[in-house]
C-alpha cells in the first residue's frame, strides 16, 4: 500500500479564522484537489461544543466523512489542567479527560489520537484499557526539540531541560510491556529542521530594532550555544528588539533527531505530522517543491526502506510567521498545502 497521505485541518486555520472555510470546505479540498483521503483534527478548533458535542454534529462529521470516503486519521487531544481554576490537574484526571477524548474519538471515526507531548506516560497507561475497548490507538508525539534517540548535541540545547529526552523509548517500553499496539508515537517532521524558516527570518527582522543582529545569530550560531548566543547578541547590538524565543529560532543547531533512528520506530507509528513553513519551487525542477528548512527526503527514504504504510498528514504553520503583515499579504493556505502534496506524493513514491 505505501506511504498514504493526509492533512490536518489546522493547516486552514487562517482561512478558518477569516471564515473562508468551515471544516467540510477543508475535507472537500483534500478529496477534490489533494486527490487523498485522510483527515486530521486538533479537537477544540474542528468541533463544536468540545469536549461534549451534540449527536447531530457527531452525525454530520461522520456522514459527511463518509460521503466522500474519507479516513479519519488522527485527532489532536490538547490538556488545559487548568480547567478546574481552582487545582492543577493530577496525572489519574489527566486520565480520565484522555478517556474522555478516545471515547470521543471512536463516536466521530478516528482511528487514533495524539495527546499534547506534556501528557504524562502514566496517563497512557491508565488509559491503556479504554484505547483497547474502543480500538483507538494513542500516539505520544515526538516535536522538537525532543529526539527520536538522544546524543551528546540534544543536552546542550535548553529547550530539552523540562523535558523527557528518552520519551520515545519509554512509549516503547510500554507498548513492548503491555504486549498492546494501542499506544505508539507519532513523529512530527519538525525533529528533522536544519536551518531557520525563511518566512521566521523575515519575522524576525521585520520585528528587530537591528536587523542584522538576526544575520549575525545565522551566521554564527554553530559557534556559540544558544545561552551563550544571547549574551553575546545584547552585547555586539545593544537593544536590539529580538526577544529569547525569536533567538531560539534563529539559533542554528543540527536536527534534533537522526532520520536513520526513524528505522527503529516504524513499527510503533500511529501517524505522522507533516510539518513545514513554506513550500519553494526547486531551482531547475518546475513544478516541484522542497521546505528549505527541513529535511523530508532523508526520513522519506527511511520510511519507505522501512515499510511504513501509515498516514503523514501535512501540517502547515508558516502563516503564524507572516500574519502580521496584513491581510492583503497572508499567504494561501490552500496553494501551500497542495505544493507539500505534491512533494510528498513525489517522495512516497521514490
Amino acid at each position: 500500500m505505501g506511504i498514504k497521505r493526509g492533512v490536518s485541518l489546522y493547516s486552514y486555520q487562517q482561512a478558518q479564522f477569516f471564515k473562508q472555510m468551515d471544516w467540510k470546505d477543508m475535507i472537500l479540498e483534500v478529496h477534490d484537489n489533494l486527490k487523498t483521503d485522510g483527515i486530521e483534527i486538533i479537537d477544540e478548533a474542528t468541533i463544536r461544543d468540545y469536549p461534549f458535542p451534540s449527536e447531530e454534529f457527531i452525525y454530520d462529521f461522520r456522514s459527511y466523512m463518509a460521503r466522500y470516503n474519507m479516513k479519519a486519521v488522527t485527532m489532536d487531544i490538547y490538556m488545559d489542567v487548568h480547567q478546574f481554576r481552582d487545582h492543577v490537574m493530577n496525572v489519574r484526571e489527566v486520565a480520565e479527560r484522555l478517556k474522555n477524548d478516545i471515547v470521543l474519538a471512536s463516536r466521530l471515526g478516528f482511528a487514533n489520537v495524539r495527546p499534547l507531548c506534556a501528557v504524562p506516560i502514566e496517563a497512557f497507561e491508565l488509559a491503556l484499557p479504554t484505547a483497547e475497548k474502543y480500538n483507538i490507538r494513542m500516539g505520544k508525539e515526538i516535536h522538537a526539540p525532543l529526539p527520536i534517540k538522544p546524543r551528546e548535541r540534544n543536552y546542550k540545547n535548553p529547550g530539552y531541560h523540562s523535558m523527557e529526552l528518552n520519551m520515545a523509548e519509554q512509549i516503547m517500553e510500554l507498548s513492548d510491556r503491555t504486549g498492546s499496539k494501542y499506544v505508539g508515537l507519532v513523529p512530527d517532521f519538525g525533529i528533522f529542521q536544519h536551518s531557520p524558516s525563511q518566512v521566521a527570518v523575515d519575522y524576525a527582522k521585520r520585528h528587530a530594532k537591528k536587523p542584522e543582529a538576526v544575520d549575525f545569530i545565522r551566521e554564527n550560531c554553530r559557534n556559540y550555544e544558544r545561552d551563550e548566543m544571547g549574551k553575546i547578541v545584547d552585547e555586539k547590538y545593544p537593544d536590539h528588539g529580538i526577544n529569547d524565543m525569536t533567538i531560539g529560532q534563529m539559533w542554528l543547531h543540527e536536527s534534533c533527531a537522526d532520520p536513520e533512528d526513524l528505522a527503529d520506530i516504524v513499527p510503533y507509528i500511529v501517524s505522522m505530522h507533516g510539518k513545514f513553513y513554506q513550500m519553494t519551487e526547486i531551482p531547475g525542477k518546475p513544478g516541484q517543491y522542497e521546505d528549505k528548512a527541513i529535511d523530508y527526503v532523508n526520513p522519506m527514504r527511511v520510511l519507505r526502506e522501512n515499510g511504513f504504510e501509515g498516514y503523514i498528514d501535512s501540517e502547515y504553520e508558516g502563516q503564524r510567521s507572516q500574519q502580521d503583515m496584513g491581510f492583503e499579504n497572508l499567504p494561501n493556505e490552500i496553494e501551500e498545502v497542495r505544493r507539500h502534496h505534491e512533494m510528498l506524493k513525489r517522495l512516497s513514491e521514490g
